[in-house]
């Protein structure tokens, strides 16, 4: 399939809200940043070029000023809480788990405290107070408790819920995925399903369904064909006037006040 037939249902279903002159909201969110690399600029670079808002989820056990000083200068860029270590506690037969059942609550919400204190310490002008639980889980448990530290929302994958006792701000394409085989590192998912996945989502949102789509990204993970879909999504919805790309602050401010 060529580039330009891979892009037509998108293009078709974004034609179609912007004859019926409605607007999607969009947004970005980028897992496991820990300190400056080279995968980190070229995600900035791709943000900056577009002029699209980025949500980044930074690990903060592992990571430090350095990181505080490459985001310094990098506009419409937000930093949220990539729960504290990115460990796993859960056992081999469970699916992998840092903010689970395994140990005291006390334990995990003091981490998660820490981990937001070290992100405003570090980012004071740009962290946001998102969770984004590692692997994208965490025990129901704990989330009532989470606004007392200081947490207003977290960021999963997956439609959120009605009902919930925090916001919910999840993504809901995610451009990685397993190798046929499912042996051996997370790889870019072929273009033209994601695209399918894009146009699902807008079709479920023109059908009323009041939820910003949520675009997920791993920069240190990428290869070539997470990167490749990465700049052409964005290339498609560049100015587009059926988009809009939402930073996730003004996202969760919007939240707030339905809530």
């Amino acid at each position: 399939m060529s580039g330009s037939s891979i892009w037509k249902p998108l293009r078709e279903e974004l034609a179609r809200w912007r004859e019926a002159g409605r607007v999607a909201r969009f947004w970005w969110r980028d897992d496991d940043a820990i300190e400056p690399t080279a995968a980190l600029d070229r995600l900035l670079g791709l943000a900056i070029a577009h002029e699209t808002p980025l949500t980044v989820a930074v690990i903060p056990a592992k990571t430090g000023p350095a990181l505080s000083q490459r985001l310094s200068g990098a506009r419409g860029v937000s930093v949220a809480v990539h729960g504290w270590s990115h460990e796993n506690y859960a056992p081999l037969q469970e699916k992998k788990q840092e903010l689970g059942g395994h140990r005291p609550a006390e334990a995990v919400l003091g981490e998660l405290y820490d981990g937001l204190l070290t992100l405003q310490r570090l980012h004071p002008a740009r962290c946001i107070p998102m969770l984004v639980p590692p692997w994208n889980r965490i025990d129901g448990s704990l989330v009532p408790k989470l606004p007392a530290l200081g947490f207003e929302c977290i960021s999963t994958f997956g439609r959120a819920t009605a009902e919930g006792p925090m916001p919910l701000l999840n993504t809901h394409i995610d451009i990685m995925g397993r190798r046929a085989d499912g042996k051996g590192p997370r790889v870019g998912r072929p273009h033209d399903e994601v695209v399918s996945e894009l146009v699902r989502e807008l079709q479920d949102r023109f059908e009323g369904r009041n939820e910003p789509i949520g675009l997920l990204t791993h920069h240190l993970a990428h290869d070539e064909t997470a990167w490749t879909f990465a700049e052409a999504f964005l290339k498609e919805t560049d100015g587009h006037q059926a988009i809009s790309w939402k930073p996730a602050a003004e996202l969760l401010k919007d939240q707030m006040s339905t809530t």
